[in-house]
């Protein structure tokens, strides 16, 4: 096990190497015309460069490798070497759609590959010698097949999510930390300072992007960071001694933003794809809010709902080998909470801008 000093001085390099690089994107971006321009289906008011979080890829990358930090190699998929050619894949799309569009199916089908490399791969040579048993690893296969799926559906929630200043960089930070705390309370030191370093990468892109953003993420930041979320919450899944829906409570602020505001344009008709200003924190912005202030109103429900709803699941959870209870009665608490609030807050929302436009056209 690396000493203590090590991974802290690893996580400060990723985080100068992320500001670095970011920092030096904006000229790039600039230089390059990679400018998002305001719109009608945009959240923004001012040009502004997109491509920043190449500097949080380089710096995961870069620092990850060491073998000081990247001690996970015996502990499953949240083994960092395993994970470089899905992030490299990953960010690559996303860099060359920031730079001038790719179409949905190539950007899937990436998405497709890097998460079964991650997930489905490393089961097959268990799958192609039998196995203990056929039934115990068709339930490998399908296990390793839900993880790959959830790994697309992470990635694309994430870009979705991405709409305004700071708030999936700030997200992310969160669901690392939390995470890295219970796996450091499990005594999983190794995934911890994995996940710490993470959000050290993400902290240092953070003041280029909150409360002003002078650059955005970008798809080649966004998907990567949906790839790595989904990682560390199925690696905590795996681990017997943290609650097994711990990371879902986790990232339940956006898989409920993401996910009913998907169901809704399904409903209605609408293409899913297509860009649109319809998610609750859009609409948060459209009725007057600051970006500043809805992504305060989106770390609150991390700090209020989501913290105290892990520590209860974990309360009785100890670093040895003992498993922990699974959380889904509290998980579930929780989403019915935030489906409660997404449908409260949309039709607030709705009214209010409602209401303003027939006051301004009065």
């Amino acid at each position: 096990m690396p000493g203590a000093s090590a991974p802290i001085l690893w996580a400060g390099a990723a985080l100068v190497v992320s500001a670095i690089v970011t920092r030096a994107s904006i000229v790039y971006a600039r230089r390059r015309n990679l400018i998002d321009a305001p719109g009608m289906r945009r959240s923004h008011t001012v040009p502004t460069p997109r491509g920043g979080g190449i500097g949080i890829v380089v710096a995961i990358l870069a620092c990850g490798l060491l073998p000081s930090i990247a001690g996970t190699a015996s502990t499953g998929p949240t083994a960092f070497w395993w994970l470089i050619p899905g992030v490299i894949g990953i960010a690559l799309v996303g860099w060359i759609d920031d730079h001038g569009g790719l179409s949905i199916a190539k950007r899937f089908a990436m998405h497709c590959v890097a998460a079964l490399w991650t997930f489905v791969v490393p089961l097959l040579p268990v799958a192609i010698s039998g196995g203990p048993s056929p039934w115990l690893v068709v339930v490998m296969l399908s296990g390793g097949l839900l993880g790959a799926a959830l790994a697309v559906w992470s990635i694309n929630l994430h870009n979705f999510m991405d709409g305004i200043d700071g708030i999936l960089a700030l997200q992310s930070i969160f669901v690392f930390g939390m995470l890295a705390t219970l796996f450091a309370r499990a005594g999983n030191t190794e995934s911890a300072w994995q996940l710490g370093l993470w959000a050290a990468a993400v902290l240092g892109f953070l003041p280029f992007n909150f409360p002003r953003a002078r650059i955005f993420m970008g798809d080649v930041g966004s998907g990567v960071l949906g790839f790595l979320v989904a990682v560390a919450v199925i690696g905590q899944m795996l681990d017997p001694r943290i609650a097994f829906a711990s990371g879902l409570v986790a990232c339940s602020a956006f898989v409920t933003d993401a996910t009913c505001t998907l169901v809704s344009r399904m409903v209605r008709g609408r293409r899913w794809y297509s860009a649109h200003r319809e998610h609750l924190y859009q609409w948060l912005v459209r009725c007057g809010n600051s970006h500043a202030r809805v992504v305060a109103y989106y770390m609150g429900w991390n700090l209020l709902i989501v913290l105290p709803a892990i520590g209860w699941m974990n309360r009785s959870i100890a670093s040895d080998a003992r498993a922990a209870p699974a959380g889904f009665g509290a998980a579930l608490l929780v989403y019915a909470l935030a489906v409660g609030i997404w449908l409260v807050g949309k039709k607030h929302c709705i009214g209010s801008v409602r209401a303003r436009s027939r006051h301004e056209a009065a």
